[in-house]
């Protein structure tokens, strides 16, 4: 059990063990992390840690304290807004939105939004549903579960689009918010934002673009002339959107924008308390207590860099995207999934070969070199977001995907036996007891490699199970116990 210290330790001593500590992490200024991390180069690491240093005793939840914030913030939404379509001819109207700690949170606002604006103008939707493609984010999902609504999946169509005539099909009189991703984060592909709009606005409903992963990207890509559909608030019936800054805008983390069409919707967002013995407590967001640092941060790199930087930063890394997706289609046995418009693509094995490949495993073999990326299932793919950091060691990727697929190809006795233990797993799940199934569910992290603390180092085996397990909520199950043992102290470490 660790005890609180006793004594404090040196500067020197206390930093030391941090970097001890963080030499085990992923190395991603090498640009081996294909998501997470956000990298442009050292001068803007130096901007961006001056900024956020600067204010970094600040506190965002006061604007009449700290005015400097209450500017930098509400020149960051203004930006961000004109960026995506306000003002448009379609949006004469104040386009207004908040900061707020990243895509979760932007997205959580505006299923909370949602559900106030609800009981005012649809209040024969007495048990709210949220209508989502099958590809939209998970946070829309932990959103309804906080706020107590329900979530309607409709399937993508082959093009892992959103379906629209689907997704009008699912309406019913409790929906409230249909939503729409440019793009979605598994396939970076567009949904059709316009069509779906339309849908939304001649039903009465709120319609919100997720584009955290794309808002500060999409619009330089369209600039460069590649084609992307409209998306944004140029298209009638979009009544909020979201953009991330610590992705394509490389702000520091954590940092997003939620925009509304008009301030009157915004105003269901917000939350104030008058009673409170402590004197009147407003709060825009979710949050109390906001760091400055990542509003600050976000205001110096959108002025540091311009439009022009932004251009110049987004062409590098669409001609590096283009290189990439013809390498990887180069490589027998693989496939660029479906026909992503910016830089966020999925990489699948490609079934017409008759390889057979799991793609599973050669994310494993990427990892022995040094590479992340995330795995993703239905279908099962390896996701790929390109930013600048990847400019310089696509080639070193390309030659590292191939030797991996190589490596893959090859018969082994530890693929044989992984292979085995979800053949297993398989047939005892249709011949044994649920509740047998669901006991056995927690030894599978040892069984597959994992020591009881977490996740196995080869995760093959495992993501194999898992998408093949017939029960969901074993599934679940599964998943919150190692989410339990990775996020407990224990004394092995």
């Amino acid at each position: 059990m660790l005890r609180f210290p006793e004594q404090g330790r040196t500067k020197e001593d206390v930093l030391a063990t941090m970097r001890a500590a963080r030499d085990h992490d992923i190395q991603w200024q090498q640009g081996k992390v294909f998501g997470l991390i956000y990298h442009i180069d050292e001068a803007v690491d130096a901007l961006l840690q001056e900024a956020f240093t600067m204010f970094f005793a600040e506190n965002g939840l006061n604007p009449t304290a700290f005015p400097s914030l209450r500017k930098f913030e509400t020149e960051v939404v203004a930006m961000t807004a004109s960026l995506l379509g306000g003002g448009s001819a379609t949006s004469p109207g104040v386009v207004t939105g908040n900061m707020t700690s990243g895509g979760t949170e932007s997205l959580l606002c505006a299923v909370k939004t949602a559900r106030d604006w609800a009981r005012v103008h649809r209040p024969e939707a007495t048990q709210p549903e949220i209508l989502l493609p099958r590809s939209a984010h998970p946070a829309f999902e932990k959103g309804a579960q906080y706020f107590g609504l329900k979530t309607v999946f409709v399937p993508v169509r082959d093009d892992l689009r959103a379906d629209v005539g689907a997704m009008i099909r699912a309406v019913t009189p409790n929906t409230i918010l249909m939503v729409g991703s440019a793009p979605a984060y598994p396939h970076g592909v567009v949904d059709p934002i316009r069509e779906l709009a339309a849908a939304a606005q001649e039903l009465g409903l709120l319609f919100h673009v997720d584009a955290c992963v794309g808002g500060f990207m999409l619009p330089f890509v369209r600039k460069l002339g590649y084609p992307v559909p409209d998306f944004d608030f140029s298209v009638p019936g979009v009544t909020s959107m979201s953009a991330d800054l610590h992705k394509y805008g490389y702000a520091a983390k954590g940092a997003s924008v939620v925009l509304y069409r008009t301030p009157e919707l915004r105003r269901y967002q917000m939350f104030v308390s008058t009673d409170w013995s402590g004197g009147i407590y407003p709060s825009p967001t979710l949050a109390g207590t906001r760091p400055a640092g990542p509003i600050a941060a976000a205001w110096a790199v959108l002025n540091y860099l311009g439009e022009d930087g932004y251009l110049e930063i987004s062409e590098a890394v669409m001609k590096t995207v283009k290189h990439i997706q013809a390498g990887v289609n180069a490589i027998p046995g693989l496939k660029v999934l479906g026909d992503p418009e910016m830089s966020v693509f999925a990489i699948a094995a490609d079934p017409s070969t008759g390889s057979g490949l799991d793609i599973y495993e050669v994310a494993d073999e990427l990892g022995e070199r040094g590479w992340h990326l995330d795995r993703q299932h239905f279908p099962k793919s390896l996701h790929m977001t390109v930013n600048y950091a990847h400019v310089a060691v696509a080639d070193e990727f390309l030659h590292d995907l191939a030797e991996a697929v190589r490596v893959v190809r090859r018969p082994s006795l530890r693929k044989t036996a992984g292979k085995f233990v979800i053949w297993l797993a398989n047939v005892l799940t249709r011949i044994l007891p649920e509740r047998w199934v669901s006991a056995a569910m927690g030894k599978v992290s040892a069984l597959l490699g994992g020591s009881g603390g977490g996740l196995p180092e080869r995760m093959a085996p495992m993501y194999g199970l898992i998408g093949s397990l017939p029960n969901r909520g074993d599934l679940k199950e599964l998943v919150l116990d190692l989410l339990d043992s990775m996020t407990r102290y224990s004394d092995s470490e």
